[in-house]
């Protein structure tokens, strides 16, 4: 397993640490943020597709901001898969 950290741009969370193998993704921890939905988002993503999760995230909208935690996260993976 390669493990991952991102600092996100214009949300709430400060940081994303997470594992990806075989272009699953694991352990997502968000530090900062609305920590339940963080969660929630973790458990949601525990061994899905790198693919599938950035699909499924990105573009999300938190109010009237251009970004969210989860379309954060989708660039996170974004960066990750290059790296892979």
């Amino acid at each position: 397993m390669k493990n991952f950290e991102y600092a996100p741009q214009g949300v709430c969370s400060k940081a994303m640490f997470f594992g990806i193998d075989d272009n699953k993704i694991h352990g997502l921890r968000v530090v900062g943020g609305c920590n339940g939905n963080l969660q929630g988002i973790g458990k949601l993503v525990e061994g899905m597709d790198i693919d599938d999760a950035i699909s499924r995230l990105e573009g999300i909208r938190c109010g009237s901001r251009p970004t969210s935690c989860p379309d954060q996260l989708s660039k996170a993976l974004k960066e990750a898969k290059e790296q892979l």
